[in-house]
C-alpha cells in the first residue's frame, strides 16, 4: 500500500497539513495527542525524507481576468522527448509537465495572463518543438475538482 512507512501519527499530521498547512504545531498537537515539539520533529523528518515536499499558495486562474489555463497532449518521437522537456520546463508559462502512457508521452499545463500570451507562447514555442507529431490543446473553462498530491 501507498502508505508503507507511515505510521499512524504521521498519516494524521498529514491528513491535517493537507487541509490546513499553516496549522499551527500545537493545534496539530492538541489534534493528534501528542506535544507541539514531537510534532515539529515528526514534520522536520517527514520533509526529509521527501514525504512533504513544498507548501505553497495555490493561486486558481480562472479568478484572475484575463488569465487563461490550458493543457497541451504532444506527440512526439521518442528521440526528441528529453529536448521537448527541456525547453517547456524552463519556460514560465508551464505549470506542470507529466510524462504519460498512451499515444500522447506529454501532459503540460500551462497558464498565460491572456490570450495573446497564449498565442505568442503557441507560435514562438510550441509550434518550433522538435519531434512532434501531434499536439492539441484544450483550454480550461472551470475548475470542478483539483486535488494537489496524494490524499490519505
Amino acid at each position: 500500500m501507498f502508505l508503507d512507512g507511515l505510521d499512524e501519527l504521521d498519516q494524521k499530521i498529514l491528513t491535517l497539513l493537507i487541509h490546513n498547512a499553516r496549522m499551527s504545531y500545537s493545534d496539530i498537537g492538541e489534534q493528534v495527542g501528542i506535544s507541539r515539539v514531537a510534532v515539529k520533529m515528526r514534520i522536520r523528518s517527514l520533509e526529509e525524507r521527501g514525504v512533504i515536499e513544498e507548501y505553497t499558495t495555490v493561486i486558481n486562474p480562472q479568478k484572475i481576468s484575463g488569465a487563461v489555463s490550458c493543457y497541451f497532449e504532444i506527440e512526439l518521437h521518442p528521440d526528441s522527448l528529453q529536448n521537448v522537456i527541456d525547453q517547456l520546463y524552463h519556460h514560465p508559462i508551464v505549470t506542470q509537465i507529466y510524462r504519460v502512457t498512451g499515444k500522447n508521452k506529454l501532459h503540460v499545463h500551462a497558464v498565460a495572463a491572456n490570450q495573446e500570451e497564449l498565442d505568442q507562447f503557441i507560435c514562438e514555442t510550441i509550434d518550433h518543438l522538435p519531434g512532434i507529431e501531434q499536439i492539441s490543446c484544450n483550454i480550461i473553462l472551470s475548475r470542478i475538482k483539483d486535488i494537489k498530491g496524494l490524499r490519505l
